[in-house]
């Protein structure tokens, strides 16, 4: 794989799970986000893009709620002496708190680990329904 763009951040390992994940940061200009390079290495990847009109707030709702709840549930309540200890935090905040214990009002009240199997439940109900 190429060095990417320039907003490409390098690749990291994920000490639990043994994974390269590669993370994109914001781009410095939101046409960026909207460039045929950009699109076409989302597509490579298999993601879809989502994007609202210029100047409508709408796409990073997700976003803004969950650093706002990340920031008031962790980041604000605790003192890291190093920035590897305050990634630890965040990662075990993430993966083993936000993502498998807390509920979500806009999940029904499940997990986002629960409403996943749930909604893969479903599409394989679904799919075996319609074979």
């Amino acid at each position: 794989m190429d060095a990417g763009p320039a907003w490409l951040v390098d690749v990291f390992s994920s000490p639990s799970q043994l994974l390269a994940v590669e993370v994109l940061r914001r781009p410095l200009e939101f046409t960026q986000y909207t460039s045929a390079e950009f699109r076409g290495l989302l597509a490579g990847h298999g993601l879809v893009q989502s994007l609202s009109r210029p100047g409508q707030c709408w796409d990073n709702a997700v976003a803004e709620s969950f650093f706002a709840t990340l920031k008031e549930e962790l980041l604000y309540r605790g003192v890291w002496p190093t920035r590897a200890a305050a990634r630890r935090a965040i990662f075990e905040y993430v993966e083993v708190f936000y993502n498998r214990q807390r509920m979500h009002s806009t999940l029904g009240y499940l997990t986002p680990v629960a409403y996943e199997a749930r909604r893969r439940d479903l599409t394989a109900t679904q799919a075996a329904q319609a074979a």
